[in-house]
């Protein structure tokens, strides 16, 4: 013992100890405050890119995915496909697509970064409803001019199979393409523009 009977080591014990305790509940404290400042899965899920594999997509082929709580269309274009898709361009209200919404990195006509694979998000331009994909050529309750595409049963809008719409139509403006680009051949991540991609 030292001096007036106080034991110093039994004093840094207690001061140490005390610094430690302290400085656990400060940043026991401090984990939750900060993690509150980033948001949360929902929210990161809710705008997130994701990443969809077209490997096994074959051509004629669609796969329905969701980004942003909306369905996406990632559509399998074959050569016949997109052969009929020039013959219907004087019946298009917006065959260039200058009004309609999409990235200036897509082609305007084929409305897509590859001319095979098309990404459009599944919400019909009128009243937000989900286009049906039907690719076959005149089926019999579209009649004979009908050479595959997207119909909307709710108001009887139709689109190509590049997204675009018809002329005379509810819905007033093509399918909206999201951003998007190619991490490889087969890896599209839907939510990423092509210049983010790199």
């Amino acid at each position: 013992m030292s001096d007036g009977g106080v034991n110093q080591g039994r004093r840094r014990l207690l001061v140490a100890a005390t610094s430690v305790i302290g400085a656990v509940g400060v940043a026991g404290a401090a984990i939750p405050f900060i993690k509150s400042w980033s948001p949360s899965a929902k929210a990161k899920a809710a705008g997130a890119p994701i990443r969809v594999n077209i490997s096994k997509l074959e051509p004629g082929r669609q796969i329905v995915i969701e980004w942003r709580g909306q369905p996406v269309f990632v559509l399998r274009r074959g050569a016949d496909a997109l052969e009929r898709l020039s013959r219907l361009e004087n019946q298009l209200a917006d065959p260039d697509s200058h009004d309609s919404i999409q990235p200036d990195y897509v082609n305007s006509r084929l409305r897509s970064i590859r001319p095979d694979v098309l990404v459009v998000v599944g919400v019909c331009t009128h009243l937000g409803c989900s286009p049906i994909f039907r690719p076959e050529v005149a089926p019999a309750d579209l009649g004979t001019e009908w050479l595959g595409g997207y119909f909307c049963p709710c108001h009887g809008s139709r689109y190509d199979l590049a997204g675009r719409v018809y002329k005379a139509q509810p819905a007033p403006l093509n399918l909206v393409v999201p951003p998007y680009a190619y991490e490889s051949e087969h890896i599209i991540v839907i939510g990423m523009s092509q210049k983010e991609a790199g």
